[in-house]
């Protein structure tokens, strides 16, 4: 399942908790820090408010719209990339058919006029609900035949001879050297010679 690429923050949402705050500052019922509890946010924010409230009523407490820099391309501009990407890569002559992200940034300055660094087109592919391709990794060269007949016949073979040689060697290699004599004979002397 795909992961939103960010939290939206609900302006309107945002706008109405603080007119709330407001008609409760109006009244003069509650202090801040209940507001701050009723509304679920930090005492700061009331305090903050509270004080733009003071300095220009309910009408200072309005939204200001979207927060952060406005988007370079609208909806319509991002439908027509969406468009043109599914015409696939080798169409705007690329050699593969597969879409990378400096790619996808010229195409999208070709189509639209608008520049974007190659590292920033993943969130604008997000947005518009692409994931990255993933390439098979299977051979052109690759025979189904040959490739069911090694797996029903060959590797069970070879999985029977690799167990068995493995129960085999091991289990008598290490039982063979618990029970063997220590080895006697001439050697290199190690240390030095004792007088």
């Amino acid at each position: 399942m795909r992961k939103p690429i960010g939290s939206r923050r609900d302006f309107q949402q945002m706008e109405q908790r603080r007119k709330q705050a407001g008609r409760w500052f109006a009244a003069g019922k509650k202090i801040l820090a209940a507001i701050a509890r009723e509304l679920k946010v930090s005492r700061q924010s009331v305090s903050r408010w509270y004080a733009e409230w003071r300095r220009g009523g309910a009408r200072a407490l309005r939204g200001e719209g979207r927060a952060g820099r406005k988007p370079k391309l609208n909806r319509q501009q991002l439908r027509h990339v969406e468009k043109v990407l599914r015409q696939g890569a080798r169409t705007h002559g690329f050699g593969t058919d597969l879409w990378t992200l400096p790619r996808v940034a010229r195409v999208i300055e070709q189509v639209t006029g608008v520049h974007y660094h190659p590292g920033h087109v993943w969130k604008i592919l997000g947005a518009m609900d692409w994931s990255l391709p993933r390439p098979s990794k299977q051979a052109r060269e690759r025979h189904p035949q040959k490739v069911q007949r090694w797996l029903t016949q060959r590797w069970p073979a070879v999985k029977k001879t690799l167990v068995a040689g493995r129960l085999g060697s091991s289990s008598r290699t290490r039982a063979g050297s618990r029970n063997a004599p220590p080895s006697v004979g001439p050697g290199p002397r190690r240390g030095k010679p004792r007088s």
